[in-house]
């Protein structure tokens, strides 16, 4: 084993050979030089920690030319000194090199959960694959959008998502007044999508509401409006200017919801076979729906179609031509009535005061299913008309009965538009009584079946207030 002082002269005289060689300084134990056959020359530490039982190992300090010799010993020095005090050179390199890449992947984690993970650019991505995965219908996004605006947003913005926990998101929710049940609900229910989202795109490792208490729903209501409350709002929509005034009138007679309603097009009217298709896109459940129209919709939609002719001074009006395309209520002409709340505020300024209780407008649908019931209307044909998917059409029901109901749900609206005109004419089912004087269903539905044979126009019903059930059936 060559062994020398090592120092520039003897370092550059070293010569390579066949294989590497090693040259031990002679004054400093552990301390080499290695040359290689290429004429490489490297300074090198060989140590061994815990005695001679154990295996030697060794260190590489550094190339010569980068070092010279009297560096690579003072480097030599140190790690002799380490090793004095139980210190593993090699180890110690190691940990520090991983304590660097360590301290590396947390600065980069934190600029991204402080950039891409930041709740505020988290929540738009998801509101964009929100809005367009599935079609999802306008109102559904229109809500996402207004609980992450309105809720999530001033509480979260800034705040790394994956930093995000129940007691972040508790205090957001508790923040909503107990009575707005469907609100908190709301929160709830779109917060756990967007972080389920987030958590299967590996953004974080779980759903922080997923743990959380889900607040409890709003009650289920039953409120069902009265002839005479119907007639006052009835009454008082024909005070409002178009289109809220339609608006309300297509509400009643239609029964469909206030968001398909509202966003109505010609393109989905047909007045040769008086039909209203309601794309799947816009509706509720995804289906597609056939509303048939009753005389006094098709009579509506006449009168807005040439308004719609006459304001755009077309030659020869006509009514019965409707347009091809374009929002049937609309405020400005262009894009359909979306300011709900102001609509329903100015139905209820317009609504003599006292005559109608606290309503909302789906009051009215229901008020329409009830009356399908009062005028005898199946219960699949309710549901047909309403667009709901429910027992009679869910499951394996719904593969095997493909009934579409189109004339039923003719008829029943039919029916329903007559029952409206007969009750604002003035005309109640408790006129109509039978041979003892008790108030009898089927004679208030003969005198609705002669109204709907009258166009659905109110007939006359003769002198009195009170009709005998033989009179009604008379009429038919």
């Amino acid at each position: 084993m060559a062994t020398a002082n090592l120092t520039k002269r003897t370092v550059d005289a070293a010569k390579p050979e066949n294989a590497d060689y090693l040259i031990w300084d002679d004054t400093l134990s552990g301390f080499g030089l290695k040359v290689t056959p290429a004429g490489g020359k490297v300074y090198v530490f060989q140590y061994r920690i815990g005695g001679r039982g154990n295996p030697t190992r060794r260190y590489t300090i550094g190339k010569h030319g980068a070092l010279t010799p009297d560096q690579a010993r003072k480097e030599a020095k140190a790690l002799a000194a380490m090793v004095e005090r139980g210190i593993d050179p090699r180890q110690a390199e190691d940990d520090a090199k991983a304590a660097r890449e360590a301290a590396q992947r947390a600065a980069d984690e934190k600029a991204r959960h402080e950039g891409e993970l930041a709740f505020e650019k988290v929540a738009e991505r998801w509101l964009e694959h929100y809005e367009d995965e599935k079609g999802r219908r306008p109102r559904t996004v229109e809500q996402a959008k207004h609980v992450v605006n309105t809720h999530l947003l001033p509480a979260l913005k800034g705040k790394p998502l994956p930093h995000i926990t129940r007691a972040d998101l508790q205090p957001i929710i508790d923040g909503i007044p107990v009575k707005y049940r469907a609100s908190r609900l709301a929160v709830y229910a779109y917060a756990s999508v967007l972080f389920r989202w987030a958590m299967e795109r590996g953004e974080i490792n779980d759903n922080p509401v997923r743990m959380m208490a889900k607040p409890t729903a709003p009650e289920a209501r039953d409120r069902v409006l009265t002839d005479d409350e119907l007639v006052a709002i009835w009454k008082a929509a024909e005070t409002l200017r178009d289109p809220f005034g339609p608006y309300f009138h297509l509400l009643t007679l239609t029964g469909q919801r206030r968001e398909e309603v509202a966003s109505i097009n010609w393109a989905e009217l047909d007045r040769a076979s008086a039909m209203w298709i309601i794309p799947a896109t816009k509706a509720k459940n995804g289906n597609a729906h056939m509303v048939p129209l009753a005389p006094a919709v098709v009579e509506l939609l006449d009168r807005l179609a040439l308004a719609e002719q006459v304001k755009a001074k077309a030659d020869k009006p006509d009514a019965k031509r409707w347009p091809k395309a374009g929002s049937v209520i609309s405020l400005k002409g262009k894009q359909p009535l979306t300011c709900y709340s102001r609509a329903k505020r100015r139905l209820d300024d317009a609504t003599e005061a006292g005559t109608v209780a606290a309503w909302r407008v789906h009051d009215l649908r229901r008020t329409l299913a009830t009356g399908f019931q009062r005028l005898g209307v199946r219960f699949e044909v309710t549901e047909a008309t309403l667009n709901h998917v429910s027992g009679a059409k869910s499951g394996v029901a719904g593969i095997y009965q493909q009934h579409d109901w189109k004339e039923e749900k003719r008829e029943a609206l039919r029916a329903w538009a007559a029952n409206v005109a007969a009750i604002a004419a003035g005309h109640r089912p408790s006129q109509f009584v039978n041979d003892h004087g008790e108030a009898d269903a089927a004679a208030w539905r003969a005198y609705i079946r002669a109204c709907v044979d009258n166009g659905g126009k109110p007939v006359e019903r003769g002198t009195g207030n009170v009709v005998p059930i033989s009179a009604a059936k008379q009429s038919v």
